[in-house]
């Protein structure tokens, strides 16, 4: 039997890479919005709109009219729970009848835990700003268990990604700030699940991915200032990733042996855009209160385009999805602040098309937090619990597709039981 190298590699390539994207993240899919101690009090609900370089992530026009420096820190450890069950997946192998995919029928917390760092340092003189903000929006760590039901379609993930967002802003008038920046992205993955041979009798084999790539998108923002109240508007555009690697085919064997070995491999993709629109309302001297919506383009993750030799692109058909949230800042007193919010977010997968890799589902976000000053040194403090709705895992999917021993997976699961909480510390300074 001869089949085609660039087929069988295209089976490997198309599923490992689409890993990459996976796990659920705390704001949408794989989105980390964890980029502020001060904002994840408040349940982010009113970035685009507060002042300082812990809102420079959302909104480039938060650094206008600030005078001097000023500089921020902070880390946040995350920690998911939550189960990935079969309910009923089967393979269908050349020439056999449908049979079970076999392996452990519950993936306990496969997403690992985590920490997030940031930080951002702006400097003011007179109507202009200019300020650089470190980030690490989409990184996570997946690990399924190599007899786990899901290995033909997540097994080890490694993803992080590097966000470095110079920027400038001016004070235009008294009322209106405006603001732009560069977000110049940093991907790194390593990446890698099983492949099924031909008979159930003999061992798995395995494909790896090993990817880099640099590239660049921009951000830009305004808020109004009236009175006691700001609003604030800011886009962040979609950046098309080109990951430069290799996928590396092993333990096939029978017809599918020649197929073992290594490749250099291109894959290409868009993070969604966001739309962000926020308000702050201070009521009395002491309490603020905050809203913000944003829209999130996850239309533009709608493939993965894979180049030269495999040349295909792989659906993915994400929509584009709406988070909400509401939140307080209460000033104890000068010193002292305490904050609480609740989001709502929804998620972009859909049923039918949600598959292990992306176990996501829709959420309620419950955070609270504190801030103390000393003098010009201000310690902030946050948690979250996170929500998740139960959600069907039930995308077919196929290795060796297109070939004559594709073999399909029809895919019958759920995620269950699912929770985050996150804790969070950083520390500001003015200077």
């Amino acid at each position: 039997m001869h089949i085609k190298s660039g087929r069988i590699l295209l089976a490997g390539a198309a599923s490992v890479i689409a890993i990459a994207y996976a796990g659920s993240a705390n704001a949408q899919a794989f989105y980390l919005q964890e980029q502020s101690v001060r904002g994840q009090g408040r349940a982010f609900s009113g970035e685009a709109a507060d002042t300082g370089v812990d809102s420079l992530w959302w909104n480039p026009a938060s650094i206008a009219d600030i005078q001097g420096g000023e500089a921020s820190v902070r880390a946040s450890f995350i920690r998911p729970r939550g189960d990935v069950v079969d309910k009923g997946t089967v393979i269908v192998r050349p020439g056999q009848p449908a049979a079970s995919v076999g392996g452990n029928p519950v993936a306990k917390n496969p997403i690992d835990n985590g920490i997030l760092p940031s930080g951002a340092i702006a400097y003011g003189f007179g109507r202009v700003a200019v300020g650089l903000a470190i980030t690490a929006p989409y990184s996570f760590t997946t690990n399924y268990d190599a007899d786990s039901w899901t290995r033909y379609s997540a097994d080890k993930t490694k993803l992080r990604t590097y966000d470095i967002q110079p920027s400038i802003a001016v004070a235009v008038t008294d009322w209106l700030r405006v603001g732009a920046g560069a977000n110049i992205e940093r991907v790194d993955a390593t990446l890698g699940n099983y492949l099924p041979n031909l008979s159930p009798l003999l061992a798995d084999g395995h494909q790896t991915l090993k990817g880099k790539g640099w590239d660049v998108g921009w951000s830009a923002g305004l808020q109004i200032h009236e009175g006691p109240v700001t609003i604030g508007a800011a886009y962040k555009s979609s950046i098309k990733h080109k990951l430069d690697g290799t996928v590396t085919i092993e333990g096939l064997a029978g017809p599918l042996a020649a197929q073992n070995g290594t490749i250099d491999a291109r894959a290409e993709f868009n993070t969604p855009w966001q739309a962000i629109g926020s308000v702050r309302a201070r009521f009395s001297p002491k309490l603020t209160l905050n809203a913000q919506v944003v829209r999130a383009g996850w239309s533009k993750f709608d493939s993965i385009d894979l180049g030269a030799p495999l040349n295909v692109s792989i659906p993915e058909n994400y929509r584009n999805a709406w988070t909400y949230a509401v939140g307080a800042d209460y000033e104890v007193n000068p010193q002292w602040t305490v904050r609480a919010g609740v989001q709502r977010g929804f998620t972009p997968t859909q049923d039918g098309e949600r598959d292990a890799r992306v176990p996501d589902s829709n959420r309620w976000n419950y955070s609270a937090g504190t801030s103390y000053a000393f003098g010009k040194f201000t310690i902030d403090a946050a948690a979250s619990y996170i929500d998740f709705k139960n959600a069907s895992i039930d995308r077919t999917t196929a290795a060796y597709a297109g070939t004559v021993v594709q073999t399909p997976i029809l895919v019958d699961g759920a995620l269950q039981d699912a929770s985050a909480l996150v804790f969070s510390l950083g520390a500001r300074m003015a200077f």
